[in-house]
């Protein structure tokens, strides 16, 4: 037990300090062979351009991601330094550490198939995540100061274990790779999608892809005076809009099928550009969009809500011992422009084509 805690105390100081110096300029030393004593310290990449943080706790969880020596633009939650190795069971309920994590889908599964709980299973409960994906410490399989490989645990609620990949884009120094793989670890089939959640700050501005209304679908929630997430939709790009006068705030999910497969999400005086596999609505389970974002975010607290971004992969069955993979690639500029959509439209439009950004220029 005593080790236990020191052990703990000593996680928390690592990531608080990694943590701190997120903001910091000068490049953060990888050691390209830890010790035993250091395994799961915190993964930093940066060369100079952008700058990514991932810890092997939390399921194998980013902290950071920024220009180097610009401020983090992913949000993290006092959690990971109170509590940064929690404990792992199918009775654990959901801690807030944010940061991206990844889930599988669809929602109203996650504890339908399952006997570690049964209580959840007979109440059909929809939350929390699988406990095992998202809080399990990963094993480090490959760590070099261009590349992080983690192992996570066979999880006795989903049936899967993820493996994932966070790589410097051999293409762009500005660019990150994200991999996940998702191994079916049961004697039987189980059917899942791969789910990419990453939480900003609610003040983040972020725009999407989307042909027409019809393709977007809004989830309110019951908060009393919140108004469900605002959008405009304008030349077949979508934009997250201000909350209406006299609201609390808003509160609720949208569930998008975007045109192409991209998010551009800017904050910080920088530009996000999240590309991954676009992928048919038939592939997609319907309860679910390929690109969903929740948002939380109260009128008396501007930047102090929520915004999660979300990808969902195809939504497939697996045999026993199959593998399905997703990934996503992040791109971050500097953006030295205003808080407005039609200029950051026309910043996407100039890096289109190097990008590959369908539907970012506005039709002549």
């Amino acid at each position: 037990m005593r080790a236990d805690k020191q052990n703990v105390r000593w996680q928390s100081c690592a990531l608080a300090l990694v943590l701190a110096g997120a903001g910091t300029t000068g490049r953060a030393a990888t050691p390209a062979t830890p010790t035993a004593a250091d395994a799961n310290a915190p993964w930093v990449m940066d060369n100079g351009v952008v700058r990514l943080t991932v810890t092997p706790t939390l399921g194998g969880r980013v902290l950071g991601f920024q220009r180097s020596g610009g401020p983090n633009l992913i949000k993290v939650g006092d959690a990971v330094q109170r509590q940064p190795l929690p404990t792992v069971s199918a009775a654990a309920d959901d801690i807030p550490y944010f940061g991206h994590d990844v889930w599988v889908g669809p929602q109203s599964a996650w504890w339908q198939h399952q006997h570690a709980n049964p209580a959840r299973r007979a109440a059909h409960a929809n939350w929390p995540p699988d406990p095992y994906l998202s809080f399990a410490t990963t094993t480090v399989t490959a760590r070099t100061p261009r590349r992080l490989q983690l192992r996570g645990v066979d999880s006795p609620v989903s049936g899967v274990r993820l493996h994932k990949t966070f790589a410097v884009s051999p293409q762009r120094a500005d660019s990150v790779l994200l991999q996940v793989q998702a191994h079916n670890v049961r004697k039987t089939a189980v059917a899942w999608d791969l789910w990419f959640n990453t939480r900003v700050s609610s003040a983040t501005r972020v725009l999407v892809p989307v042909a027409a209304a019809a393709d977007i679908r809004v989830q309110p929630s019951d908060g009393a005076g919140y108004a469900p997430p605002q959008y405009v939709l304008q030349d077949g790009l979508m934009a997250l809009a201000a909350t209406p006068p006299g609201s609390a705030g808003q509160r609720g999910k949208l569930l998008l099928q975007p045109s192409a497969g991209w998010i551009a999400a800017f904050a910080g005086g920088q530009a996000w550009v999240i590309r991954f596999a676009h992928q048919p609505r038939a592939r997609i389970h319907p309860e679910q969009g390929q690109v969903e974002f929740y948002l939380d975010a109260p009128a008396s607290d501007a930047g102090g809500g929520l915004l999660e971004m979300e990808v969902h992969a195809p939504y497939r069955t697996l045999a026993p011992g199959q593998t399905m993979q997703a990934e996503e690639q992040w791109t971050l500029l500097d953006y030295a422009g205003g808080d407005d959509p039609a200029q950051q439209r026309s910043f996407l439009c100039r890096h289109a084509a190097a990008l590959a950004l369908q539907g970012a220029c506005a039709a002549p």
